[in-house]
């Protein structure tokens, strides 16, 4: 799960990305200052902002010093959706009456970084050890609630991506309504 304040989603759907051997990776032609965290110890959160409009987030999994991360693509909203719907309408200027719908506050790598206030100053948070944040930010953190994960999860090509998409890299819940 992915748990902020009051806030909890189970993760229904990740993508992989393997640093100098993949050329959709950020970190493809090493470190830069944006990619930093991306060769830093697992467990930290790497923070993004794209197409000049949205956050992304990842969380860095290969060792200290070897670019590796999952893409949190969607998750399925569990406690605290009312904040997230405050989140994401205050994130999209939303100005219809009619309320996100649940399975539409969590779907899609943008949408979980809205709901959760997720963005660039969470970058280099540890999701996994000591829980440090940065100043006047509520934590960030994976916890795990004990469900299993699927015996047979969905697997797909990346989305989004223009190199190497064909790579099966993208793992979700079969059948989860939350899926992007």
């Amino acid at each position: 799960m992915l748990v902020r304040g009051r806030r909890a989603a189970r993760i229904v759907e990740v993508e992989a990305y393997e640093g100098a051997n993949d050329p959709s990776s950020h970190g493809y032609r090493g470190p830069t200052n944006r990619t930093r965290t991306m060769f830093g110890p697992p467990g930290h959160l790497y923070v993004y902002f794209t197409y000049g409009m949205h956050h992304c987030a990842n969380v860095v999994c290969g060792e200290d010093g070897v670019c590796s991360a999952v893409l949190l693509r969607a998750a399925a909203p569990l406690a605290g959706d009312g904040i997230m719907r405050r989140a994401r309408n205050a994130a999209s200027r939303r100005r219809s009456t009619e309320p996100f719908r649940t399975v539409d506050l969590c779907s899609g790598p943008a949408r979980l970084c809205q709901a959760f206030g997720l963005d660039r100053r969470d970058d280099g948070t540890d999701l996994v050890g000591a829980f440090e944040h940065p100043r006047h930010r509520l934590p960030i953190f994976i916890a795990d609630d004990g469900m299993p994960p699927p015996g047979s999860p969905g697997r797909s090509g990346r989305i989004g991506v223009s190199r190497a998409s064909n790579r099966l890299w993208r793992f979700y819940v079969a059948g989860e309504p939350n899926v992007s």
